[in-house]
């Protein structure tokens, strides 16, 4: 964790954040039909669940109690992690009946909290593949003496996010709705969905409603003249909120470009589960991942994607930066880029799927009268 020297700390819980809250209650609308089945952290990246991969860097910066929010297929989340022991951690998990947003979900979690009022907690979002540095954000915390610390990233263009610009001293003065205009553009300085928040002030969201701690919760605290620090960390960092950047976060994942602690097996440029089936002439390459019980037949070119469990690739199919669910099947030639095909699909032989296609859940693509050659 985290030195005290130089804070004139005398090694009180203050030197250290020892329990979070873990945002996972969205629906991840924009993943289907990767999520109709599974909430979106619990789809598989580089092996394992998304959420386990945050959960053990968690744990590697010294937090013990993590409480889950909880919200869309909230019954599949307990089964698979249970209480945290076999990760060394602490989990407690809390439902929204209703959805209550970022601050709402918060504030519903709080009575779960051990920490005293002027202790931290550590709070992010389920769906953000991060190289953070945790420790390096507590310390920020700690040493400005602020209310909320949050992380703050650097994006080539941030029209699309909220602004955050900071002073000098790196302190938070406004938080810009998405700039419309060059002139808007103050800052390439975004909120990362990372941050420490003094305790007490947790307490402070209003319960029992929808809070978005983005547009009401940090606006109105700075308003009120509270310290919000903002610390710059442009390591990776990737929202996982389309088919597209969950499969380029999983390959990250698998060869190394993100860092985490729970990738299984050694990393490389690709990972095969433990009773996968790989042709010995299929080619896999990109941090492509083979999931437990799939099946990659002969002649098959498989590049940067995503098979889940029970999958199977047929003789000369070809893939590229795509995700094929669990129990689905691939036929021979069939040539994906771009595409997601949903759990328990099949996408006939010949068939050609470019550019974002996406196969619902257990629909039938018959084969294609046009053969498309794995030559192309």
């Amino acid at each position: 964790m985290t030195s005290s020297a130089g804070s004139g700390s005398t090694g009180s819980r203050d030197d250290k954040v020892t329990e979070a809250i873990l945002l996972v209650g969205g629906k991840g609308t924009r993943l289907r039909p990767l999520t109709v089945n599974t909430p979106k952290p619990m789809v598989p990246a580089a092996g394992v669940p998304f959420l386990t991969h945050q959960l053990a860097r968690a744990r590697a910066a010294g937090v013990e109690h993590i409480v889950l929010a909880t919200s869309y297929l909230a019954e599949v989340f307990e089964p698979h992690f249970g209480d945290g022991s076999s990760l060394g951690l602490s989990l407690e998990y809390v439902t929204e009946k209703e959805p209550l947003g970022t601050g709402g979900a918060i504030r519903n979690v709080a009575a779960r909290l051990r920490s005293g009022p002027e202790d931290p907690v550590l709070v992010f979002n389920g769906d953000i593949l991060t190289g953070l540095d945790i420790e390096a954000l507590i310390a920020t915390h700690r040493d400005s003496g602020a209310d909320v610390s949050l992380h703050l990233t650097r994006v080539p263009d941030p029209r699309a996010f909220g602004l955050v610009p900071t002073d000098g001293n790196g302190r938070v003065t406004a938080f810009l709705e998405k700039p419309q205009t060059p002139e808007e553009i103050v800052t390439n300085q975004i909120n990362a969905g990372a941050y420490v928040f003094r305790r007490s002030v947790i307490d402070t969201i209003p319960a029992g409603r929808p809070v978005s701690v983005e547009r009401e919760t940090f606006p109105e605290l700075l308003a009120s003249g509270a310290h919000l620090q903002g610390m710059v960390d442009s390591t990776y960092w990737l929202d996982l909120g389309t088919p597209q950047a969950f499969v380029r976060g999983s390959a990250d994942l698998v060869l190394g470009r993100a860092p985490s602690p729970a990738v299984p097996g050694r990393r490389g440029d690709r990972l095969v589960l433990d009773s996968a089936s790989v042709a010995p002439d299929a080619k896999l390459s990109g941090g492509t991942v083979v999931g437990a019980g799939a099946s990659v037949a002969s002649g098959a070119r498989i590049d940067g994607s995503v098979i889940l469990a029970g999958a199977v690739i047929e003789e000369s199919a070809v893939i590229s930066a795509s995700l094929v669910g669990e129990g689905a099947r691939v036929g021979a030639r069939v040539h994906l880029d771009g595409a997601v095909i949903g759990d328990g699909a099949v996408v006939g032989a010949d068939n050609e799927l470019l550019h974002g296609a996406r196969v619902w859940c257990g629909a039938h693509l018959p084969p294609s009268s046009v053969r498309f050659s794995s030559d192309q």
